[in-house]
């Protein structure tokens, strides 16, 4: 595999390990996947090429997908020679993808015997996918206080007698972990896995059962997982049992949807219903809207979603629903009854009163309202109004409101290459930001200052 990498000379400009690991979490100077395929849909595939080969790693990810394996080898190889984990991550899935487990294989192992956690657990799935199971256990079972490394253990060592093995590596539930384990719940939930897969299904349901619920807590996942596996298994008496109990409004959701499996919606939707009416009944509102929904019931869905209109995580789901039923007026109704019940209409109300007028057909008027307002200059608005006018074709007024609003990003540059304004939409988001000055002090640093508690160098 190494002579895949070893030789450069194709003149790429691809920055070191560090400088691409800090882009990875920032994406400065890079260009965004979403307009790489902008670009790639429009014909441009070229110009994608062009940043892949000068160091922009999004880039080169899109573009290697659409190259022949050794051409996109010879694309990805200056980022793979850097070192970065990300890269080789990244290379070593493209190899799998392609059936070369051997050298993906040998790509991964230098990184995973260096340490890296990721690596490990990448290592030990490219060994669980040739059968290599010893090699699995050996890689995962020392970092099996790992939280990751543990769930690994779990998913990928099971299978051909081996899964005691497993269970004994695991640290059991109630004893103190150390590293980075996770609470016993977590610990729990790897073991019932385990316990499933030989067969002993009663024990794994005991197992989650027990710690589904403790210290008044309940642990959301350990009961999702209990009652996706009372479902499996078609054990319903125990699942309404477990509704009526810990397993609450979560495991209703899971009973809702096996009953809708079975072609019974409307006794889906009365298992939801104690938990629609409860005081704190948001999750069990979106619930029930989505399962009308997708039965075709968008009378009933937009019923439901009313009667929390003024949840502010129902709304946003509420006004889609009813611009795409060409229902937006009855939306402008709800919305100024909830500005008048709340002596206002802070901005996030405001954006989507101006997105019904726009449902309605009243795009003039929703252009006005936006340009009236009082924060018309605030990024969020002005981003606001440049989609209502992109969506109407009016391109250079767009761009106007976002060059004046200082938003010269994503939305801008996907407005230039709609204009044909390539070269444009290219520099606007590859030119990287100028390093900024260290500050000494905040997290990851050994001076403190209290008044810049933030560090500009890794770790942050």
């Amino acid at each position: 595999m190494a002579e895949l990498y070893r030789a450069g000379g194709l003149g790429f400009a691809v920055v070191d390990a560090t400088e691409l690991s800090l882009r990875a979490r920032t994406y400065k100077g890079w260009i965004p996947t979403a307009i790489a395929d902008l670009l790639i849909e429009r014909g441009h595939l070229d110009v994608v090429r062009r940043q892949a080969e000068a160091g922009d790693w999004l880039c080169a990810r899109r573009v290697a997908k659409l190259l022949a394996a050794e051409d996109a080898l010879a694309l990805l190889r200056p980022y793979v020679d850097t070192g970065w984990w990300g890269a080789a991550d990244a290379v070593s899935e493209l190899l799998e993808e392609w059936g070369r487990l051997d050298d993906a294989v040998a790509l991964v192992r230098p990184h995973a015997e260096g340490g890296e956690r990721l690596a490990v657990r990448r290592l030990a799935e490219l060994r669980a996918a040739q059968g290599r199971v010893d090699e699995v256990i050996a890689l995962l079972a020392p970092g099996v206080e790992d939280w990751y490394l543990a769930d690994a253990l779990a998913e990928l060592a099971g299978g051909g007698g081996r899964d005691d093995e497993v269970l004994a590596l695991l640290p059991d539930p109630g004893r103190e972990c150390r590293g980075r384990c996770q609470d016993d719940a977590a610990l729990a939930g790897r073991r019932a896995k385990v316990l499933e897969r030989q067969g002993r299904v009663d024990e794994a349901v005991e197992l989650l059962r027990s710690f589904a619920r403790r210290d008044n807590v309940t642990y959301v996942n350990v009961v999702e997982q209990l009652a996706d596996l009372l479902a499996r298994y078609g054990r319903d008496g125990e699942l309404r049992e477990f509704v009526a109990g810990d397993g609450g409004s979560h495991a209703a959701f899971r009973l809702a949807d096996l009953l809708v499996e079975r072609g019974l919606l409307d006794e889906g939707l009365e298992v939801l219903q104690p938990f629609v009416e409860a005081q704190w009944g948001r999750n069990a509102v979106w619930k029930r809207a989505e399962l009308l929904k997708a039965a075709g019931r968008f009378d009933e869905a937009i019923e439901t979603l009313q009667g929390c209109a003024d949840d502010e995580c129902i709304l946003p789901e509420l006004c889609t629903l009813l611009i795409e039923r060409g229902r937006a007026e009855e939306g402008l109704a709800i919305i100024d009854d909830i500005a008048r019940e709340n002596g206002g209409m802070p901005a996030d109300l405001f954006l989507w009163r101006v997105r019904l007028l726009a449902g309605c057909g009243r795009q003039e008027a929703a252009l006005a309202e936006l340009r009236a307002h009082p924060e018309a200059d605030v990024w969020y608005m002005a981003d606001e109004l440049a989609e209502l006018l992109t969506e109407q074709g009016r391109l250079d007024e767009a761009a106007e409101v976002l060059e004046a609003s200082d938003r010269t990003g994503m939305r801008l540059a996907e407005i230039r290459i709609m204009q044909g304004r390539i070269e444009d939409a290219v520099t606007l988001l590859s030119e990287p930001e100028p390093k900024p000055v260290v500050v000494p002090g905040g997290w990851g640093n050994k001076a403190t200052d209290p008044d810049d508690p933030w560090s500009t160098e890794p770790p942050f």
